[in-house]
């Protein structure tokens, strides 16, 4: 294949403008935020699982209370009742009055079983909220973080992208400039070794970075100055330039 010096030189350039490009996609496939917002997103799906745990155990906690509370309401209102009955002083058989308070003794005891388990029962309820409060101020923590770190990487890919513009609109501009066939060379190497060109620098091709052999450098040396050279090695476009060393 034929092409004229500058041609080939302005692969170089292609090159450069390529290998810019093809480093953004590895910045944006790598970006550090992608890979922790994945750790948050799992700690926020954990945190949501123990936020229903949390909750379960807290409303548990809440009926169990209520339970306590009723349970004290009727034996109460007995207490109060069987008081008056006596304060009022309409219980004049002592049989009947002596089993009233037999029965009052009997309910304040029960009263403070049930007193003693509706605080226990309100310790719980407390307890259990409590936990229910932080988990979920826990989640929330998570997500906040998460937010932040999505922010961040939609900046960071925002300005990959502007980046990435400027660079195509060059690469169009460099590659105007370079004849189809040699575009087309360039191309296909490029697309199979992800350096289509490379500079022949002191006998050592810039692609694979092997030095050519006594043969090889002869043949470089004989090629006309608008021959397309190849590596031996690799296969790239050889660019040649005062660096050569032929």
């Amino acid at each position: 294949m034929k092409a004229q010096p500058a041609a080939q030189h302005r692969l170089l350039d292609l090159q450069a403008t390529d290998t810019a490009i093809a480093q953004l996609d590895h910045r944006r496939a790598t970006l550090p935020e992608t890979a922790t917002a994945r750790a948050l997103q799992a700690d926020r799906a954990k945190a949501a699982e123990r936020v229903i745990a949390a909750d379960t155990v807290a409303s548990d906690a809440d009926l169990e209370l209520t339970k306590a509370e009723q349970d004290l309401v009727p034996v109460r209102e007995r207490l109060a009742r069987n008081e008056a009955r006596v304060a009022d002083g309409t219980m004049t058989d002592p049989k009947a009055l002596q089993s009233m308070l037999e029965e009052i003794t009997h309910l304040k005891r029960r009263i403070s079983e049930l007193e003693d388990g509706q605080l226990e029962a309100m310790e719980r309820a407390e307890a259990a909220r409590e936990k229910a409060n932080q988990v979920q101020a826990d989640k929330t923590e998570i997500e906040s973080r998460m937010r932040a770190v999505l922010a961040e990487r939609e900046t960071k890919l925002a300005d990959i992208a502007a980046e990435r513009k400027v660079l195509e609109r060059e690469h169009d501009v460099v590659a105007a400039g370079i004849p189809a066939e040699l575009l087309a060379l360039y191309a296909r190497i490029a697309e199979k070794a992800g350096v289509g060109a490379a500079l022949l620098q002191h006998g050592r091709c810039g692609g694979c970075q092997l030095e050519a052999n006594t043969s090889d450098m002869n043949r470089y040396r004989a090629a006309a100055a608008d021959e397309v050279l190849r590596c031996e090695e690799c296969g790239r476009i050889l660019v040649r330039t005062a660096e050569s060393g032929l």
